[in-house]
């Protein structure tokens, strides 16, 4: 792993594991601010209507997920898997806070501007991560290279066979001619 790999996931993913701990501490705000996006998603996929109902088991479940995929994120194991969860987290947690914020008076909207723009960026940076390779091939790379390996050996192999069959013809051909005599 890279020295800016080794910097930039833990400092990426502290964020996210403050957050996911604070939202986990305060369950009930978390659920509060949850709720519009949470019937946002009902409305528009109603049998998702049972996983959205409960809004403090859904912020407590985000919160959770940030948690954990932060820690994930940060020691650089299934790092990939971990910023995609983070990245879905944060998308859910922007829509909440932005909904959430105040923006009655020009400061808070400014105020609630620069929040949304932090959290854009973090979830950027999180998209980021969750399409680095760390430097090795990605899976989609890896079997496109051995489906391409695999063609090419049946084509050597196949050119291979007509030599040694053609050689194996010729060789059966002399020993007839010698043993018929012609």
């Amino acid at each position: 792993m890279t020295l800016v790999r080794v910097i930039a996931r833990p400092l990426i993913a502290s964020s996210f594991v403050f957050s996911g701990v604070e939202r986990l501490r305060n369950t009930s705000a978390t659920a509060t601010q949850l709720a519009p996006v949470l019937k946002t998603v009902a409305k528009a996929v109603p049998s998702a209507a049972a996983i959205t109902g409960n809004e403090k088991q859904v912020a407590q479940l985000l919160g959770a997920t940030q948690v954990g995929a932060g820690l994930l994120l940060a020691i650089g194991r299934f790092s990939r898997l971990a910023a995609t969860l983070l990245a879905v987290t944060a998308a859910v947690n922007t829509l909440a806070d932005f909904n959430a914020a105040d923006s009655s008076t020009p400061e808070a909207r400014k105020t609630r501007r620069s929040q949304l723009l932090k959290n854009l960026s973090l979830i950027g940076a999180v998209l980021l991560a969750a399409v680095d390779t760390n430097g090795r091939p990605g899976i989609v790379w890896r079997a496109e290279h051995f489906a391409t390996g695999a063609r090419k050996n049946a084509v050597g192999i196949s050119k291979d066979a007509r030599k040694q069959l053609k050689k194996a013809d010729s060789a059966v051909r002399r020993t007839a001619a010698d043993v018929v005599g012609s």
